[in-house]
C-alpha cells in the first residue's frame, strides 16, 4: 500500500483551497447582486398599473394578434408592425428615424429577392451630457410560424410605453430608444441580416458613447408554482425554481451594469427578480440584441422572463395575446420606467 507523503497532502489542499477562492470569486461577480428581491404576494395594482395593463394589452393585441407573424418571409406583416410601431411614437410626439439595410432570406443570387428591412428609433437629446446614451431596445419581428406575443411582442409593447412615459422630458444624458428587426433565426448573430449588430456595428463607426443597452426580451409569462423554472445545466440550485421574477442578464463584462441596474430596480419596484452577469457561451446569456451591443464593445444586458427556460410556448404558433400576462408586464415597465430615469438623471 502506497502512502500519501505529507507534500501530497499539502498539494492537495491548496488544491482544494484554489477552487474554493475560485467558485467564491465567482459567485460574488457574477451571481451576488446587491438588493434584495422582493418577495411574498403581489400588492394589489394601482390604478396607473391598471390602466398600463389596459393599454399594453391594447397595442399586444394589434401586433400579435391583429398582425400577427412578422418576419422578412410575411414583409407585408412586417412592414404593418413597422408602421404600427412608427404610428405609436409619432402620436407621442417623437420624430421617427428608420435605419435601413436589405437582406435576402431564401438565399441565391437575384436581387430581385432582396427585402428592405427597417430598424426604428427615436431619441430624446441629453440637456447636459447629450455623448452620454441610454439605449432602451426591444425586436419587433416574430420567428416564422408565430405570431409572436410574448416573444417579442411583450417587450415591443413596454418599450413602446417606456418611449410615451418619457415623451416630452429633458434628461441629463440622451434616450434612445430603438425596434430592432431581424433578431429571430436565420438571421440571429449574422453580420449584416441581423438587425441590432447592424445597428451596433454602426454605432461603433461614428464612436457613439452607449453607455447603457437595455433590451427588453420575452417578459410576458410569469408562474407562482413551484419548479416552473428551468435553467441551463449547473444554475437551478443558484435560483429560485419558481418563474415568478423578472431576469437581468449580461455578461461577465456587463456586470456593472448588470449590478447598477438590478439593485436600482429592487429599491424602487416591488417585483421579484433575480440577475446575472455570466459567460456569454452559457445558453440563453446572449440570447437577444444585447449580444449584438457586447460584438461592438458595448455594454448591456437583457430583462426577461428566460423565455424558452420558462414559456411552454416559447417559438411555436401557440404564442398568442392570450397567453401574456399584462398586468405583471405593467408592474415590471413602471419598475423599469423609474430605473431608466434614474440612470440618465444621476
Amino acid at each position: 500500500m502506497k502512502l500519501i507523503t505529507p507534500g501530497a497532502v499539502r498539494r492537495l489542499r491548496n488544491l482544494f483551497l484554489a477552487i474554493a477562492a475560485a467558485l467564491a470569486v465567482c459567485y460574488v461577480v457574477m451571481i451576488r447582486m446587491p438588493g434584495k428581491s422582493f418577495t411574498g404576494p403581489l400588492p394589489p395594482a394601482t390604478e396607473a398599473q391598471v390602466a398600463l395593463a389596459d393599454r399594453l394589452r391594447r397595442d399586444l393585441e394589434i401586433l400579435a394578434g391583429d398582425i400577427g407573424e412578422r418576419n422578412v418571409f410575411n414583409p407585408k406583416k412586417l412592414d404593418a408592425a413597422r408602421a404600427f410601431i412608427e404610428m405609436s411614437l409619432v402620436e407621442a410626439g417623437y420624430q421617427v428615424q428608420r435605419h435601413a439595410f436589405t437582406v435576402r432570406p431564401h438565399g441565391g443570387s437575384d436581387p430581385a429577392d432582396d427585402v428592405e428591412c427597417f430598424n426604428v428609433s427615436v431619441e430624446i437629446p441629453g440637456a447636459t451630457l447629450p455623448g452620454e446614451i441610454i439605449l432602451i431596445g426591444a425586436h419587433y419581428d416574430s420567428i416564422y410560424g408565430s405570431p409572436g406575443a410574448n416573444d417579442n411582442g411583450s417587450g415591443v409593447v413596454a418599450t413602446l410605453s417606456l418611449a410615451q412615459m418619457f415623451a416630452g422630458s429633458a434628461p441629463k444624458r440622451t434616450l434612445r430608444f430603438v425596434f430592432f428587426v431581424n433578431e429571430e433565426p436565420p438571421f440571429f448573430q449574422v453580420e449584416g441580416q441581423m438587425g441590432s449588430l447592424v445597428y451596433a456595428r454602426e454605432c461603433r463607426e461614428r464612436r457613439e458613447n452607449i453607455t447603457a443597452m437595455l433590451t427588453l426580451e420575452t417578459i410576458g409569462w410569469y408562474s407562482d408554482e413551484p419548479n416552473s423554472q428551468h435553467y441551463p445545466m449547473g444554475m437551478g440550485a443558484l435560483y429560485p425554481s419558481t418563474g415568478n421574477f423578472a431576469a437581468f442578464v449580461g455578461n461577465v463584462g456587463s456586470r456593472r451594469l448588470v449590478r447598477r441596474i438590478i439593485e436600482s430596480f429592487r429599491e424602487q419596484a416591488e417585483f421579484p427578480s433575480e440577475g446575472a452577469a455570466l459567460p456569454g457561451w452559457i445558453p440563453g446569456v446572449g440570447w437577444s440584441d444585447h449580444w449584438s451591443f457586447w460584438r461592438a464593445g458595448y455594454a448591456g444586458l437583457m430583462i426577461t422572463d428566460t423565455a424558452p427556460f420558462r414559456y411552454p410556448h416559447y417559438h411555436s404558433a401557440d404564442d398568442t395575446p392570450d397567453k401574456v400576462d399584462c398586468e405583471r408586464i405593467a408592474r415590471l415597465t413602471e419598475g423599469m420606467q423609474r430605473v431608466i430615469a434614474a440612470l440618465v438623471d444621476e
